[in-house]
């Protein structure tokens, strides 16, 4: 055989076995937690308009993912475990998810929150002009889901609160029917989360919405990747979510009456 026969040989050896271990490479396993009208489950199909931008986002990349509903705990321990190949999508930045992750570029920004307040306590809750007095009530219960963030301004005010806390590790809309019927006082919430349970469910009178001017903008949410995820991969990502959007808040399709 030639010199250059063998080389030729040898390059396309060497090719086989690059397209092999590239073929080989599993797919990024990307998890979403129940967040209707963002991500959920309806008679076992996945829906919601952050799912499909996110779906939108990793076909545009070029990426080979597998798509799993899993609870926030469960997703969080994930990622502190030191998960492989693991992204999750639609959280906001806080500096300890950030020590066990890497985020993307911005994917959604929310509306500012907004406040439930159970049927009873509309007229006390309402003599509150900011949220520094409301905060400060000691006769009131603020609803509060357990392991999750308000944002980077509300979760230390709702620390520092002097409101009664009823937390629970329960899902938004459980929340709001626990609010619905006199559980709490008031709640926040985010403003999709409220017009699809108010779709869904037809609260009547039993819950209250208010606005309070001082409320914090809202807040962006990212795509966040365990660190072994290539910053190659990353890139990809960054640059499938500007090319579909940005972090443009798209709302949802509401419900046909």
């Amino acid at each position: 055989m030639t010199p250059r026969a063998l080389l030729a040989g040898l390059c396309a050896g060497a090719a086989l076995l690059g397209g092999t271990a590239s073929a080989a490479q599993p797919p990024l396993t990307v998890a979403w937690r129940d967040k209707p009208p963002y991500h959920y489950m309806e008679k076992g199909i996945p829906k919601g308009f952050l799912l499909a931008r996110a779906r939108t986002v990793f076909d545009s990349a070029g990426l080979s993912v597998r798509f799993v509903n899993e609870p926030q705990k469960r997703i969080w321990a994930n990622f502190q475990h030191g998960a492989d190949n693991y992204c999750s999508i639609s959280w906001y930045r806080l500096p300890e998810r950030e020590a066990v992750a890497q985020y993307s570029q911005p994917f959604h920004e929310d509306l500012p929150h907004t406040i439930l307040i159970a049927a009873g306590m509309v007229e006390r809750v309402k003599t509150h002009t900011s949220l520094t007095s409301l905060l400060a009530d000691p006769e009131l219960t603020l609803g509060v889901i357990e392991g999750v963030s308000y944002g980077p301004v509300l979760d230390p005010m709702i620390r520092a609160s002097k409101n009664k806390i009823m937390s629970r590790t329960v899902e938004t809309t459980q929340m709001m029917r626990m609010l619905g019927v006199g559980r709490a006082s008031y709640m926040f919430v985010d403003r999709e989360d409220w017009d699809y349970f108010r779709q869904q469910n037809q609260p009547g009178q039993s819950i209250v919405r208010h606005d309070l001017a001082d409320m914090p903008p809202g807040v962006r949410r990212y795509i966040v990747c365990s660190r072994d995820v290539p910053q190659e991969t990353m890139n990809k990502i960054n640059q499938a979510i500007a090319a579909t959007g940005g972090m443009r808040n798209p709302g949802y399709s509401k419900p046909a009456k």
